[in-house]
């Protein structure tokens, strides 16, 4: 089915180039998601002047002050109230040669020149470092699948705890893709794929010295983006319609977020202008 779909089959995907990238989808193409289409709405406060105040979280209520050093988990605390964030399905290859998949929702870009992206990953119980991270490390390679609704439950399920021996691409049902320039392959229900090179790799330690995480930080080598989303900005440069990306972002506990609404707010104008 997907070789029909993309054009591809994984057997014949070896390098390719970007010829034809830049056509534009059939714009009567219906998108595979089953959500609603993004709403562009007013504002909250188009009334608002500079300098005028605007009201602070439930009013007559305070704050509780937390210290890292004396809660006993912190996780829940970090995943709710930083939201929602973008999740970073990542596709990794051991030396071995064998595929991993899993999302990571400590994850952001951090630059567009170069592009620069970073992932941070927790070890699990006992130190004990993720199979991404492994992969990472012996290879220096791998690719962010940006997630959208139309395959979350596929996604979410390669965060399962696997052996590392197991395929999590194949076990949820998803579809892999060569990709151009690094070894680990693409997610073909993805829509924005980037292929990316280790740039540097950062341990953190807990109170007492013990290493809890690594910060990836990798180097963009290659962008795909799917016909269906590819867009141009007014001056010529690549885009993704959002609209039609039907990105999936990350709050607390298990639920994720579906991004339904979007209000236009202009940065304000330079002194002078």
């Amino acid at each position: 089915q997907f070789s029909t779909i993309f054009g591809l089959s994984l057997r014949a995907c070896t390098a390719r180039t970007l010829r034809g990238y830049r056509r534009m989808s059939n714009p009567t193409e219906p998108a595979p998601s089953g959500g609603k289409e993004l709403k562009k709405v007013e504002n909250p406060h188009p009334d608002w002047k500079p300098g005028q105040k605007q009201p602070g979280p439930y009013a007559g209520m305070g704050f509780q002050a937390l210290d890292p050093k004396v809660e006993k988990s912190l996780y829940p605390l970090c995943i709710s109230g930083v939201v929602p964030r973008p999740i970073a399905l990542t596709s990794t290859l051991s030396s071995a040669g064998v595929p991993n998949l899993s999302p990571f929702s400590y994850f952001n870009i951090l630059a567009h020149n170069p592009p620069t992206i970073a992932i941070g990953i927790c070890r699990k119980g006992g130190g004990v470092k993720k199979d991404t991270l492994v992969n990472i490390q012996e290879t220096g390679e791998f690719v962010v699948n940006i997630m959208s609704d139309w395959y979350i439950e596929s996604a979410n399920h390669t965060c399962g705890e696997f052996p590392p021996e197991d395929n999590e691409m194949d076990i949820a049902g998803l579809t892999p893709m060569a990709s151009t320039v690094v070894k680990p392959c693409r997610v073909a229900e993805s829509a924005f794929h980037m292929e990316c090179k280790v740039k540097q790799i950062t341990e953190l330690t807990g109170e007492d010295g013990t290493p809890t995480t690594e910060i990836v930080m990798g180097t963009v080598v290659m962008f795909h983006v799917s016909e269906g989303v590819a867009m141009q900005t007014p001056s010529g440069s690549p885009c993704v319609n959002v609209a039609k990306l039907f990105p999936i972002g990350r709050l607390g506990a298990n639920d994720y977020a579906r991004v339904t609404e979007a209000f236009d707010l202009p940065r304000p104008p330079r002194p002078g202008q």
